[in-house]
């Protein structure tokens, strides 16, 4: 059995089947780890969504800020916006049954000595309550009336700094945005997300993983979201694996027993 991990997808099932095939994956017996955002923007998205789901056991994920999107728009909470490819999914004669299944994967996951999340943690977090925070939200996500309350009010970009009084809309929107869209942050956790330069960093502020005393000095992270930094970062400890297909890009598959990545780049 192999464990391998892929970055994020957005509807590009062509070079994931290609990445697939090169490492002779078999579902029988491997198994494909997602860092989310497996939907938009790319040309396939009902057809990888599809692909994913039809993987059964031998596929696992965290939720990205577009899969949430994906919800929030199939929930009546926001409108498609005009660089969404979801429309084959809105219509699709199988959406409610690949919709539940989506609206059931976690924000994070710790397992195979590593923490899967899509975008980071934050640095004034532990593993502990970062564990606690994703199940929090995803509890959320289960109850009909709380997800259309967490969809409703998901936009946004503040509160952008946790707080132990944090409670309802507010707090769940903070977790969602530290786990699926955060970049750049201060050494207290509060967020910067407008700015996606990694060589940039705003006033005041430093990439997630880079301040002194961050979870990933002891926890190894396998995360997505950050295109802009190629894949390329100097953490033993952390493994970037959106690497920008979708704007010219490779999209990275990563054997996590070995630790070896492998490429597919646009033709």
């Amino acid at each position: 059995m192999t464990d391998y991990a892929i970055g994020d997808i957005q509807g590009c099932l062509e070079p994931l089947q290609y990445l697939l095939e090169k490492v002779s994956f078999n579902p029988e017996k491997d198994m494909l780890w997602s860092v989310g955002d497996v939907v938009n923007r790319g040309p396939e998205s009902l057809e990888t969504l599809r692909f994913c789901y039809k993987l059964g056991s031998s596929f696992r994920m965290v939720l990205g800020n577009h899969d949430l999107h994906l919800l929030a728009v199939a929930s009546g909470k926001k409108k498609v916006s005009r660089s969404d490819t979801l429309g084959e999914i809105l219509n699709a004669p199988d959406k409610d049954e690949l919709l539940c299944w989506l609206q059931k994967q976690p924000l994070i996951i710790n397992e195979k000595d590593y923490v899967f999340v899509h975008a980071g943690i934050p640095p004034q977090w532990s593993l502990k309550k970062a564990l606690e925070s994703g199940k929090e939200l995803s509890t959320i996500l289960q109850c009909g009336i709380r997800s259309d309350q967490f969809f409703d009010s998901m936009y946004g970009n503040h509160p952008n700094i946790w707080r132990d009084n944090l409670a309802g809309p507010e707090k769940w929107r903070l977790i969602a945005n530290y786990f699926t869209r955060m970049r750049f942050c201060s050494s207290s956790g509060r967020l910067e997300l407008e700015s996606k330069d990694p060589k940039a960093p705003p006033k005041g502020f430093l990439p997630w993983f880079d301040h002194e005393g961050s979870i990933n000095d002891n926890v190894k992270i396998i995360f997505g979201h950050w295109a802009a930094l190629r894949g390329q970062i100097n953490k033993k400890n952390l493994y970037p694996l959106d690497t920008g297909y979708l704007w010219g890009g490779k999209m990275r598959l990563m054997n996590i027993d070995t630790k070896e990545f492998f490429h597919c780049s646009h033709k």
